[in-house]
């Protein structure tokens, strides 16, 4: 890390100093090598209320000189993964309600960003045969890219780790959920 740019270092200080909400959890992991001269990844792993896991990872990619599409020396690429039940998985509104979590905090987390794209993908899976597990799981990922505007990149660690909640059912931060009570 030390050869790495100034700019670079930076960026990855601004990420590693992301305090996320205690049912996040964030950590370093091993980077892609090949996409940039550059990069440092951020795993990240929660369970909502229910008890649904979700986990993720955010890459921040560095080329001095840029690349086609990057609008700028720095692109960060984020993977999102949720279980949710089998009627959430097939409403049509799920696609466009996961994408607003997206931008909805960046913009509150104060992040700047340029040429933003992505995908929010739901699917079904059923298991046959001798393969572990429950017999279907439903699954909604979120698979976005976006280039920061400068390098203060905390905003953007943040946004990825309320999205993570968002994708869980965590409620935003300072309210607390009462739990449901049932008829006796």
């Amino acid at each position: 890390m030390t050869e790495a740019p100034e700019e670079f270092r930076t960026a990855v200080a601004a990420l590693r100093s992301v305090c996320p909400r205690p049912e996040v959890t964030l950590e370093p992991i091993r980077a892609p090598r090949r996409l940039a001269p550059w990069a440092f990844a951020v795993g990240a792993e929660t369970t909502g209320p229910d008890g649904v896991p979700a986990s993720g990872r955010l890459v921040l990619l560095h080329d001095p000189g840029g690349q086609q599409g990057w609008d700028g020396a720095f692109r960060i690429v984020v993977y999102l993964r949720a279980e949710v039940d089998a009627d959430l998985a097939g409403d049509p509104s799920l696609a466009a309600v996961g994408w607003s979590w997206l931008t909805d905090a960046l913009e509150t987390s104060g992040a700047g960003w340029t040429a933003l794209g992505g995908t929010v993908t739901a699917t079904s899976s059923t298991r046959f045969g001798d393969i572990d597990g429950p017999s279907r799981s439903d699954d909604v990922e979120l698979r976005a890219s976006w280039s920061p505007t400068s390098t203060e990149l905390r905003a953007h660690g943040e946004a990825f780790a309320q999205t993570l909640g968002s994708f869980v059912g965590l409620p935003p931060v300072g309210v607390t959920l009462f739990e449901q009570r049932r008829g006796e």
